[in-house]
C-alpha cells in the first residue's frame, strides 16, 4: 500500500530521486561541518563523532519518513492487518537469501577470501562502541536503508523484475565500496546482495515497504546478537 502505480507518477518518481539524491548528498559531505569549523575530524572524540553521525542518520529518516508520511501510513495500516500473512508468505523467501548469503560466504572461504571491508569495520566498531554499533545496525540501518533502497527506488522503478535487480544489486554493491575488483568480487556481491534481493521481492509482492523492513530488523537483530555472543565468550 505504498505506492499507488497507476496514480501520480511523476510526483512518485520526483520523490524517489529527491530522497535518494539527499541520502548520497548528506552521505558524501555529513562532516562538511567540521571542515567549516577547521576541525579535523580524526581528532574528534569517537563517542562524540558516534552520537553525530547517529543524530544524522536519525534526521535523514525522519525527513524520508516526512516525504512518504500518507504512504507509510497505509502501509502501516496494512501491515498491522495482514502481518502473519505476510511473515508465513514471506520468511521462506528470507530464508532463501540468508541461505545464499551463508553459501556465498563459505565459499569466499573457501577460496581463500576474507572478510569485506565493511564487515571488518563493523566488526571492529562493535568491538570499541557495542552499544552504538548494535542500535546503528540494528535499529537505524534497517528503516533507513529500506526507505532508501526499497521504497524510493520503488518510487522510481515501475516494473518489478527490473525493481528488484536494481534495489538488490545497489544495495549489495554499496557495502562493498573499496572492495578491489577480484575474481571474487562476484561472490561478495551475491552475497551482499541476496538479502537485498529477497526484500526488494516482498515489497514488490506486497507494495509494502515495512513487510521488507521486519525483515530487515529481525535479520540484523540476529546478525548483531551472534556478535554479542561473541564478544562475550570469547
Amino acid at each position: 500500500m505504498i505506492i499507488e502505480k497507476d496514480k501520480n507518477r511523476f510526483m512518485y518518481i520526483f520523490k524517489g530521486l529527491s530522497v535518494i539524491f539527499m541520502y548520497f548528498f548528506i552521505s558524501l559531505f555529513k562532516y562538511a561541518p567540521f571542515n567549516l569549523l577547521h576541525i579535523n575530524v580524526q581528532d574528534v572524540n569517537e563517542n562524540l563523532l558516534n552520537i553525530y553521525n547517529m543524530t544524522i542518520e536519525i534526521i535523514m529518516i525522519f525527513i524520508i519518513t516526512s516525504i512518504y508520511e500518507k504512504e507509510l501510513y497505509k502501509a502501516a495500516k496494512d501491515l498491522k492487518k495482514n502481518h502473519k500473512e505476510y511473515f508465513d508468505k514471506y520468511f521462506k523467501i528470507y530464508l532463501f537469501g540468508l541461505i545464499t548469503m551463508i553459501a556465498s560466504n563459505i565459499i569466499i572461504n573457501t577460496l581463500g577470501g576474507g572478510l569485506s571491508d565493511n564487515e571488518t569495520a563493523i566488526r571492529n566498531e562493535f568491538q570499541s562502541f557495542p552499544i552504538y554499533t548494535y542500535i546503528s545496525s540494528v535499529l537505524l540501518a534497517p528503516i533507513l536503508e529500506e526507505l532508501i533502497f526499497r521504497l524510493a527506488i520503488k518510487s522510481i522503478i515501475k516494473n518489478d523484475k527490473i525493481y528488484i535487480l536494481v534495489s538488490g544489486l545497489l544495495f549489495g554493491s554499496l557495502h562493498l565500496i573499496g572492495m578491489p575488483l577480484n575474481k571474487l568480487f562476484p561472490l561478495y556481491l551475491i552475497s551482499y546482495s541476496s538479502c537485498g534481493l529477497a526484500f526488494a521481492y516482498m515489497t514488490s509482492k506486497t507494495n509494502n515497504v515495512l513487510t521488507s523492513t521486519s525483515f530487515h530488523f529481525m535479520h540484523n537483530g540476529i546478525i548483531m546478537s551472534l556478535q554479542v555472543l561473541l564478544l562475550l565468550f570469547t
